[in-house]
């Protein structure tokens, strides 16, 4: 690769009222049934295997520049320790220039739950891991609240680079990144994704749907249960979404036991 296609790239519940307000909700038994909680199997959304979808990106980049987007060798690695120390200095986007801190994500690396954001923010640009600071606090109190542990699932967002400004993600960027985000499903292989937020959710299942859409059904990705809720951070600004994220994680984590058992 020539130093100006280069150049072109680069720049080209503590307790439930801490978590959840005043207000006591009562713990019920949710069905995931279709009168209930409406699984989705979204004809629309083909199947992929992870390494085809990252391949068709560098190949359509290839095609336009004249030359690789990327070194492929990351797609061959076996572990995501491996995978880490392949990407960790990656420039691919103008938000390497710009990022304190390449951020990987965290967690079991075998765990059978993944939680992934949309981008870094400040503090986890900063200090290189994903959900800490007000939002990472309180996602370990929700993940407490229905008896996970951060240390049990693994976090991860759509973006390893903080966003100047923790501006929504640019498009161009999510489709440079998400080749990466891919790897780690493909090597972590969870039974359950939770998406925080709409941006990660539609990124993930390729969409363009409402919040309220995407809460209200399981999709799948390569043959993964993906269900969404609310970002933490977004549950700071507006406290009365609270009692929504209480009743997604409920619904997320009966379907997180009922995928264990079988």
């Amino acid at each position: 690769m020539n130093n100006d296609v280069k150049k072109l790239l680069i720049e080209a519940l503590v307790d439930q009222q801490e978590i959840f307000g005043d207000e006591l909700f009562v713990k019920k038994t949710f069905d995931v049934n279709p009168n209930q909680f409406k699984t989705a199997v979204d004809a629309s959304s083909t199947k992929y295997n992870a390494n085809e979808q990252s391949l068709k990106v560098a190949e359509r980049i290839e095609t336009e520049t004249g030359s690789s987007l990327f070194n492929e060798d990351f797609m061959n690695a076996g572990t995501i320790a491996e995978l880490n120390s392949q990407i960790c200095e990656c420039q691919k986007c103008a938000l390497g220039k710009t990022r304190t801190k390449f951020v990987f994500g965290v967690g079991n690396p075998n765990a059978h739950a993944m939680l992934i954001g949309e981008a870094p923010g400040a503090d986890e640009d900063l200090q290189g891991e994903p959900f800490v600071g007000r939002a990472g606090k309180l996602l370990n109190e929700i993940l407490k609240a229905v008896n996970l542990k951060r240390e049990e699932v693994y976090i991860a967002n759509i973006l390893k680079c903080r966003p100047p400004g923790n501006r929504d993600p640019q498009s161009n960027e999510m489709e440079t990144c998400t080749p990466y985000l891919h790897k780690q499903i493909d090597l972590i292989k969870p039974k359950i994704i939770l998406c925080l937020g709409r941006v990660a959710a539609n990124s993930l299942l390729n969409k363009k749907l409402s919040l309220t859409d995407l809460r209200n059904n399981i999709y799948e990705f390569n043959g993964i249960k993906v269900m969404a809720t609310y970002h933490p951070a977004a549950l700071l600004r507006n406290p009365h979404w609270k009692r929504g994220c209480w009743e997604d994680v409920q619904k997320f984590k009966k379907l997180y036991d009922e995928l264990l058992e079988n």
